[in-house]
């Protein structure tokens, strides 16, 4: 169960390119990332990556109309039918060729696939089992290039297919008398998208240049008559429109029916073919060839096109007067897919180039969703003190946060000028703290999302790593070009001492958990102990075999592991200086051969080594990964491999396999090696030696795979790497593992439940728990009533304290029933306390789970108090202003009244003393 980790999500990346796709509901997002694929579910604010993965980078994806299943293509034409409820591959399948475009039809009968200058219609796989899922119905043929876009009218009886020899063609989809195939031009550059106006054949078209086309049918969707007999083709008739029709080829084969379009004179028939005509012509504002049109999308019911350009601008406009809504600029980046939800209010946006996923909201102008990766390689990653955030650094310069929930990254600093070396949290989990080349150390407050310190050293230099100690209180940082680490005071912000002695630049840090000792490795086979309370003095030095590259202690402070150049992994005591064991990883990491390397793969691996090291929470493990696409867990105690994860199987990385493939051998060398010359070709240009990132310069690059950082989650459920791909996140499934503990024949679920039935509930718990089945023991952790919680932890065996402590913290995590597992959890701790505490070492993973859980609920709730209670601070406000007013009010008519009274007094006064007077 130990090593039972499974792929579980990948963070820090978004989108690489394809086509973007919105679920059946509209409220999921569906993005290509490399060869995996991600949803984002926008309502909820998660991100999930399905557990599958191709051999290249993903084109392209097609969903059925009933969001139940998706068709991945890569860029080879190796396809994979998915299952999106159960998020399992049902198919496997290659077209041999690359894919362009790929989509299903409304009625979810057939779908089209675009390769080459063929449009290819295949059988949908439907719900009975079959033994061929794509089985091809008709081949069409007619373009003269390739083809790039498609588009379903309503009724699934047509489709149109765009192509980049600037044509677009409709074919029917059934044997139609009066409508086979329908060329139309119009167009001076590529067809970006072709859309079909709804319930009809009207046709729109978008091509690269900017220019939009109206084309309007003179036979509505119901004039399609179906042919029963095949007719031959009689007298030419003479038309002045575009348009070729009629000719059909018919062969049974392999590629089924296949239907050729030809350019020649129109051909006429007994029945009156559908003839389009160009309605109008638009054209949209564009400032150079920058600005080409780069995506388009059209929403049928309320008739909104959207188009993308290649400077990062979209517009919105309303179809067919082409009436503009808004525009706006997104990026500064070229927008690369487009794509409308099923009700139309959100529009999601792609931009491969910087990793970009944007969806807008356009009726209120406003971000639904806004997320983007390192757009160059991550160097490093650490996970807050209670495992909820992950932060990472990149070549790009940032530092980004991501919540371990959602999978969604919610602050980026962009302070840094250079690549980030290095990041860490500090043992509050509120500051974040990064070193980078650009010769800074700075230092980022969670609460207000500001750069608060930022240390640099006296003379320029860059920094290669950094460590903070327990306290939080000392950061050190080594310089990879003076060989010295420099200390500052994160209180004060000042230089308290430069650490000298190193003869190699510093490759790592590491303060240790217990004491305040900082190890430090180095290039010159050293690693030096130095104490902090001591002067800074060097305590220990540590002779190594051969260069320090990465070092790190175990939690309890009692163990330090080294990694050195030549493959090794060793271990000491800090205590004595010794050499406790070592082990000798470089067969382990099987590295692969580059398509421009001259030596295989073997003679290569001997320079390969390990760069990142980490201890499990428990101390028991340790995770290594380093120049290659595996990743070792290795048990300390006997000093051996306990398994190992393939990080990736996408061959659009580099030294990925073990031997180059002989076909593409030739008499000059590699064809891998042949710059194809094109603009946006797939030449691969010999890179400068060293260079492991690919070389920018050329038109192509494949990056090299590898493990740039590692770590484990401080609640021991999860570990994560930073590698080319992005950061993939590895984690204890137990929904899919059976592992039952002490288990019998007496151990059912019938009588687990007939002891919940006899109110036995310490017994129905210790059975549900060794039969270990989450949905029993939660079935049975919630029939016990609240009252009797006390009695039965207190009646528990100790043996399934801990256990139930740890499903108490997994179950708090998700459950809606707050009160009741935080009575479970504060009864196990205070009735078992002090046994729990002796073994804090091995039970510290699940405190921290549980801690984790709870201060997600207290987080969520404490906002949720401060909301209520300010609405209703406001509400009373509100209702004593309303009474002072109302007060006035009467104030006012009271003295109005008065004004009155006092004015008919007079008055009657001055009638009775005229009366009075002597006449």
């Amino acid at each position: 169960m130990k090593f039972a980790y499974r792929f579980s999500n990948l963070l820090g990346a978004v989108y690489r390119q394809g086509n973007l796709s919105f679920s059946k509901d509209g409220n999921a997002v569906i993005s290509p990332v490399g060869n995996r694929v991600s949803i984002f579910d926008l309502k909820n604010n998660t991100s999930e990556t399905l557990p599958l993965s191709t051999t290249k980078n993903i084109t392209c994806v097609g969903l059925s109309p009933d969001g139940n299943l998706a068709i991945v293509v890569d860029e080879d034409g190796a396809a994979l039918l998915v299952s999106l409820i159960t998020r399992a591959v049902l198919h496997h399948f290659h077209f041999h060729k690359p894919v362009n475009s790929i989509r299903f039809s409304p009625d979810g009968r057939k779908f089209v696939v675009t390769k080459e200058n063929v449009a290819l219609m295949y059988h949908a796989p439907g719900k009975k089992r079959e033994f061929n899922a794509f089985v091809l119905d008709k081949s069409y043929y007619g373009p003269y290039d390739e083809t790039t876009c498609i588009d379903w009218t309503d009724d699934s009886k047509c489709f149109v297919v765009g192509s980049k020899d600037m044509s677009t063609w409709v074919f029917g989809a059934e044997r139609w008398a009066n409508l086979i195939y329908y060329s139309l031009g119009g167009h001076k550059d590529v067809i970006v998208g072709c859309f079909f106006e709804k319930d009809s054949l009207d046709l729109y078209t978008v091509s690269q240049d900017g220019t939009l086309c109206v084309w309007e049918s003179d036979t509505e969707l119901d004039g399609l008559v179906l042919t029963k007999t095949r007719e031959k083709p009689k007298t030419p008739r003479q038309g002045d429109e575009e348009e070729e029709e009629d000719e059909e080829e018919k062969m049974e084969g392999e590629e089924g029916e296949v239907i050729r379009g030809k350019v020649e004179a129109p051909k006429g028939e007994k029945t009156k073919n559908v003839r389009y005509k160009q309605k109008s012509k638009h054209f949209f504002n564009k400032e150079g060839d920058f600005n080409n049109l780069t995506a388009a999308a059209y929403h049928k019911p309320t008739h909104i096109l959207v188009t993308g350009f290649a400077s990062g601008i979209f517009h919105l406009h309303e179809l067919p007067e082409f009436n503009l809504i808004h525009s706006l600029s997104i990026s500064d980046q070229r927008i690369t897919s487009a794509s409308i939800n099923s009700s139309g209010d959100w529009i999601g946006f792609g931009c491969s180039g910087m990793g970009q996923l944007l969806v807008w909201e356009w009726q209120s102008e406003s971000y639904v969703f806004k997320q983007q990766g390192h757009f160059n390689n991550m160097a490093s990653l650490a996970y807050s003190p209670d495992g909820q955030y992950i932060a990472t650094g990149g070549d790009d310069g940032k530092v980004k946060v991501w919540n371990t929930n959602s999978g969604l990254c919610f602050v980026t600093f962009t302070e840094h000028t250079s690549s980030v070396s290095n990041v860490t949290f500090t043992s509050s989990g509120f500051v974040i703290v990064s070193a980078s080349l650009d010769g800074t150390v700075r230092a980022f407050d969670l609460h207000r999302y500001r750069n608060f310190r930022t240390f640099t050293s006296p003379r320029p230099a860059q920094f290669s790593c950094l460590a903070v100690d327990v306290s939080g209180e000392l950061v050190s940082a080594g310089a990879q070009d003076s060989f010295e680490i420099f200390l500052w005071s994160m209180q004060t912000g000042r230089l308290l001492e430069v650490l000298g002695g190193h003869e190699g630049p510093v490759s790592c840090l590491c303060f240790s958990p217990v004491q305040s000792i900082l190890a430090s490795a180095s290039w010159d086979r050293t690693v030096r102990l130095w104490d902090m309370l001591d002067s800074w003095q060097v305590k220990e030095t540590l002779p190594l075999s051969s260069d320090g590259l990465s070092v790190t202690y175990r939690p309890d402070g009692q163990e330090l592991a080294v990694a050195t150049l030549n493959g090794e992994i060793s271990f000491w005591n800090p205590q004595t200086a010794t050499q406790t064991g070592s082990v000798a990883g470089r067969h382990d990491l099987e590295t692969g051969r580059k398509e421009t390397d001259k030596i295989t793969a073997k003679q290569s691996a001997k320079g390969k080594s390990f760069t990142s090291l980490c201890y499990s929470a428990d101390g028991e493990s340790m995770l290594a990964g380093g120049q290659s696409k595996f990743v070792c867990i290795y048990n300390v105690k006997e000093q051996m491999l306990m398994k190992k994860f393939e990080i990736s199987c996408n061959l659009s990385f580099d030294a990925m396999e073990e031997f180059l493939d002989r076909r593409k051998m030739t008499e000059f060398g590699s064809l891998a090696l042949v710059d194809e010359g094109a603009g946006d070709g797939d030449g691969v240009n010999i890179s400068l030696p060293g260079v492991r990132r690919g070389d920018m310069s050329s038109r192509h690059f494949k990056p090299e795979i590898r493990v740039t950082s590692l770590r484990f989650s401080p609640t021991g459920r999860s570990w994560s790497a930073t590698t080319t791909e992005g950061l993939l996140v590895y984690s204890l499934d137990s929904t899919l593992v059976f592992d039952p503990y002490d288990l019998d024949l007496d151990v059912t679920p019938a009588s687990i439940r007939k002891q919940l039935r006899l109110k036995d509930w310490t017994s129905a718990i210790v059975l549900a728990f060794r039969l270990n089945e989450k949905a029993l023991k939660q079935e049975v952790l919630e029939t016990v009533p609240h009252e009797e919680i006390p009695v039965v932890c207190a009646s528990l065996p100790d043996i399934y304290v801990e256990k139930l402590l740890g499903f108490v913290a997994a179950c708090l995590e998700k459950s809606g029933h707050l009160q009741f597992y935080m009575t479970w959890a504060q009864n196990l701790l205070m009735l078992h306390g002090q046994k729990l505490k002796n073994r804090s070492g091995a039970i510290l993973p699940t405190l921290q789970a549980l801690q984790k859980s709870i201060q997600r609920h207290f987080d969520s709730l404490s906002k949720l108090c401060d909301f209520n209670k300010y609405n209703i601070r406001y509400a009373v406000a509100l209702s004593k202003q309303r009474g002072i007013k109302r007060a006035a009010e009467e104030d006012e008519g009271v003295e109005e009244d008065d004004d009155e009274e006092e004015e008919e007094l007079s008055e009657g006064m001055s009638e009775e003393e005229a009366e009075s007077e002597p006449k």
